[in-house]
């Protein structure tokens, strides 16, 4: 109601002041404005109609102006019209695939395989900008996010760079019982992706988005936790290991709500081209929008 208030004062000062005080619309204008105490305001004029609507279930101000004669066309809104899902936490399971879409490694490649099940995909998605293009249910989205991946090594293995700067396997010490050996990466993300909604509140109806991610590396490192001697102790290596820094692919969500299932595929190999194995990041997940 303080919204439609603010509303109502703004415009009866504006005509106030581009008006010529003795025109009657106007007079008659003003004292609608000053004595208007419901939500909906509705104002007559000889050529138009002004209508000013708070909607507090959708927390937002709309007011329409309607010729006479013609259909109502809307002049201004508080509240964004089309706001993408971008935004938010998503949490899932990561692997990589071959050139021919296998999880399964080449010879050669065997320290590479991944415990599926422990390997892990974290996104913090923290910025988002949506451009309404049709209806308030389509439209396209970018943003900002964290992704963090956290692969764990199938075997009791880590990985290193050779003398030539290759990533090779890592052999470690018979007299180290293994817990577990993992392999991390993060990189800063950006989306392009266009968005569909059934229904214009984005907290209602099917989401359906799709579209390209970009990444740009921020860091990487191996740890190895272990026992040795009854001791638990940790080795953390920080090291680039020839990733890509920056990195392409395609990415899509769907769900209901604020709920969604997403899938990303990366186009760029993980490390750079004849410094690694040519392993593609993968990722499936469920997101929960903030917007």
């Amino acid at each position: 109601m303080k919204k439609s208030v603010l509303v109502l004062l703004i415009l009866a000062f504006t005509l106030s002041a581009v008006a010529q005080e003795g025109d009657p619309e106007v007079k008659t204008m003003k004292k609608e404005l000053k004595e208007q105490k419901k939500d909906t305001t509705k104002i007559l004029l000889k050529r138009k109609t002004v209508k000013i609507i708070e909607d507090e279930d959708e927390g937002e101000t709309r007011i329409y102006v309607k010729k006479h004669h013609k259909d109502d066309w809307e002049f201004f809104t508080d509240k964004p019209d089309f706001r993408g899902s971008w935004t938010g936490i998503s949490f899932g399971l990561s692997n990589f695939v071959n050139k021919d879409y296998s999880i399964s490694r080449a010879a050669g490649d065997e320290f590479m395989d991944l415990n599926t099940g422990k390997s892990w995909n974290l996104n913090l998605n923290i910025a988002q900008y949506s451009v309404n293009l049709a209806s308030n249910k389509f439209g396209l989205v970018t943003g900002l996010g964290l992704e963090f991946n956290f692969y764990r090594f199938d075997r009791d293995n880590s990985i290193q760079k050779d003398l030539d700067g290759v990533i090779i396997n890592q052999e470690l010490p018979i007299s180290w019982n293994i817990e577990k050996s993992k392999f991390s990466t993060t990189y800063a993300t950006v989306p392009i992706l266009l968005e569909v909604h059934t229904s214009g509140s984005q907290h209602k109806g099917m989401v359906f988005a799709a579209g390209i991610i970009g990444g740009a590396k921020l860091g990487s490192n191996t740890k190895i936790v272990y026992k040795e001697n009854g001791d638990k102790k940790k080795d953390k290596v920080r090291n680039d290991y020839n990733l890509n820094p920056f990195r392409y692919g395609v990415t899509a969500r769907f769900g209901v709500g604020d709920w969604l299932v997403y899938g990303t595929y990366y186009l760029t190999p993980l490390f750079e081209k004849n410094k690694g194995p040519e392993l593609y990041p993968i990722s499936v997940g469920l997101a929960l929008s903030f917007e």
